[in-house]
């Protein structure tokens, strides 16, 4: 369990939508640090075959990130006209806007597969899933890790029996973990441990806008255990990010962060681009129907070469973001953690 974990100050961070990779998990895991798989997007089958891929490639301990399904009700006529103002978008990269649709992820398959292969670690984002789940999975030894973002996901998680609570700030890039999709009051990420250790007493780690050893010296201090970095590991060569986005993320035209719901329906936070600029303020509250929506698109706007019309994921600290293999990364992180760079 937990115990076995805390010689990890550093955790890379599960990236839906291909930047994790079995290659980045097993790099990170091999090198000290705590590698992460995202399962976001994938089939139960592709779950299992990363998983056991993974371990082909390490026999250190590591992670698997399940999306928690939440079934939302959406308005048909706001979500059609969305489609009919975004669908010339998609014609300039030679493809349609795709069916609004909902799923619950594979929900179920993955659990199945998650307990089949007692994976050491399972962490969820969108929700917190009811305590017999988490209670099967800490059964077969998995540590159960729930993302938060404020204090009241915090004690529901706590309530439900998580081992560790991942501390999501505003910071951080690509979705916004809450368990509602809906815009709530947004907490720095050091402000946000501090409130939630002086009511609980979880083990924290903190995620959000974290780039440099100094960072994660930062949140060690405010009370955290670790620290758990995603834009950091983007331009890694094991990250299964686009050429497209890697570049962007170097790329001096793109000057800001925003937090939007353009390309998924859910709050997300990503480089602005033409897209997201022009598309934020009529997005509406629907996930995942304006992801499968989007899908598409986003897709073949990489393939083209085009990231305006990409939703290029990314935390507040992208500008610092080094171009490393990930096993370096980790190196180079320690040695500004022990303050030796």
């Amino acid at each position: 369990m937990f115990k076995d974990l805390v010689v990890y100050p550093i955790i890379q961070a599960p990236m839906a939508g291909g930047a994790s990779t079995p290659k980045l998990a097993a790099e990170v895991s091999n090198a000290g640090g705590l590698g992460f798989l995202a399962a976001g997007y994938k089939t139960a089958e592709a779950m299992k075959k990363e998983i056991e891929e993974t371990r082909q490639l390490t026999d250190h301990p590591f992670g698997v990130n399940v999306f928690v399904p939440n079934q939302e009700v959406v308005d048909e006529e706001i979500l059609s006209a969305y489609r009919e103002k975004i669908e010339k978008e998609a014609e300039c990269v030679g493809v349609l806007i795709g069916e609004g649709i909902s799923d619950d992820d594979d929900w179920v398959n993955k659990l199945a597969v998650l307990k089949e292969l007692r994976v050491a670690v399972v962490s969820f984002t969108f929700g917190c899933p009811k305590t017999d789940v988490i209670r099967e999975l800490q059964s077969v030894g998995s540590t159960i890790v729930v993302t938060v973002t404020n204090l009241h996901e915090a004690k529901t998680a706590a309530g439900a029996g998580a081992d560790v609570l991942c501390v999501q700030g505003i910071e951080a890039g690509g979705h916004r973990a809450s368990f509602e999709n809906r815009i709530e009051e947004d907490y720095g990420l050091l402000v946000l441990i501090r409130m939630i250790k002086n009511e609980l007493e979880l083990p924290i780690i903190a995620a959000g806008g974290l780039m440099h050893g100094m960072d994660i010296a930062a949140v060690l201090a405010a009370g955290a255990t670790s620290a758990q970095l995603g834009t950091a590991f983007l331009r890694c060569p094991e990250s299964g990010a686009s050429p497209v986005h890697k570049a962007a993320l170097n790329d001096a035209r793109f000057t800001q962060t925003a937090v939007t719901r353009a390309f998924s329906g859910r709050r997300a936070r990503g480089l602005v681009n033409h897209f997201l600029t022009e598309y934020d303020n009529d997005a509406p509250a629907a996930y995942p129907y304006v992801h499968h929506m989007t899908k598409q698109m986003r897709k073949a706007a990489g393939q083209k070469n085009n990231p305006e019309l990409m939703a290029l994921w990314a935390g507040q600290g992208y500008k610092l973001s080094r171009e490393l293999p990930a096993s370096e990364l980790i190196s180079l992180l320690v040695e500004e953690l022990k303050g030796e760079h």
